[in-house]
């Protein structure tokens, strides 16, 4: 499992290069309330079904809001054969307000 820290997650938000996306795996009304910009959300228990549209990034970056649906999501895309990606375990969008990082709505 390649591992992200928040401000590693951060720092790939102020600079997405063109195939690579953030991927928030939370619920649509957890993402409503605020994500980070440009992010892209389809639910963890979902992910599969995008798997298509997935393999289109060069990297993905996954978090949630606390680290666990973001780590289950990289395991099923992962047995999707999906292996371009990183994922924010250590803290997720909770960590990120808590930091004070810019939150869209």
């Amino acid at each position: 499992m390649n591992l992200l820290s928040l401000d590693e997650l951060y720092e790939k938000s102020k600079n997405l290069k063109e195939g690579e996306v953030i991927l928030d795996v939370r619920g649509p009304s957890e993402f409503a309330e605020g994500h980070i910009e440009g992010s892209l959300n389809i639910p963890h228990d979902s992910v599969v079904e995008h798997v298509d549209k997935l393999k289109e990034y060069k990297n993905i970056y996954i978090h949630c809001k606390m680290g666990g649906r973001a780590k289950m999501a990289y395991s099923m895309l992962e047995e999707s054969g999906i292996n371009n990606m990183e994922v924010c375990v250590e803290a997720g969008f909770q960590g990120w307000i808590e930091k004070g990082y810019p939150v869209h709505k």
